[in-house]
Parts: structure tokens; sequence; C-alpha cells
């Protein structure tokens, strides 16, 4: 079964305030833990809605609202699809997830591990198809 966890957005997240250092390294970890057990089929961070747009639908019309949105309790900053057994299983490893509070900006080691992962992901995921 996949699952996708959302991450909600919050006054932090919309201003493009990045999680401490800390955070960052806990959440890198947690990643790990989750690619190692086989279950992270992908996560990302997600830009602040003022990077953003929505496009409405009515009819043939489309119409494109350009961000940023105030309403954060609508919106989401940042996702992980996991492969698991039962939706029980998904919420336990979602119980692990360090707590996004967020704080300072992201450092080069932790930059580039993030980006090891990525590379380990898109390589998974390549061999699947």
């Amino acid at each position: 079964m996949r699952f996708m966890v959302l991450v909600k957005a919050d006054k932090n997240s919309e201003a493009g305030v990045m999680p401490s250092e800390k955070l960052l390294a806990d959440m890198g970890t947690y990643n790990e833990e989750l690619m190692k057990a086989g279950v992270l089929l992908a996560g990302e961070g997600l830009h602040p809605s003022s990077k953003g747009a929505r496009v409405r639908f009515s009819g043939a019309k489309r119409t494109v609202v350009d961000g940023p949105f105030p309403e954060t309790k609508d919106l989401v900053c940042g996702f992980w699809i996991f492969q698991v057994k039962s939706r029980e299983e998904a919420i336990e490893w979602v119980k692990r997830c360090p707590n996004p509070d967020f704080g300072a900006e992201l450092t080069q080691e932790l930059r580039a591990s993030e980006q090891r992962m990525r590379d380990q992901l898109a390589a998974k995921n390549a061999t699947k198809k």
C-alpha cells in the first residue's frame, strides 16, 4: 500500500524560513531509516505558496491565481510517499518523525546528504520501470 504523508505549512514555512540545522540532521537520519527499511518512495520539501499558482477549472475555462495564499491551514510544505503493508505501519513511521519546528539554514553537508538520498531514490525508482 502507498500512503502520502503531508507536512502542513505554517507562517514560518510560508516565509521561507528553513528548519534548524539539528532538525535537518534529524530529518536526514529519519529519511535514511525510511530508505533502509524500503519504506520511502519519495519525499520533498516544497516552496512557499508565494512561488506557486493555482489553476481553477470551470467547464472549459481555466483561471490562474498566483500565490501567496493566505490560508496556511490549507497549504502543504512537504511530503513523503511510503510503501508499507498497512495504514497502521504508515502511522507508526510517521510517529517516529522529528517535530518539524523551523529555525536556521541548511548546511552544505546536510544538502549533500539530502542529494545523495534523492539520487539513491531516483536510481531505485528507475530500476522499477
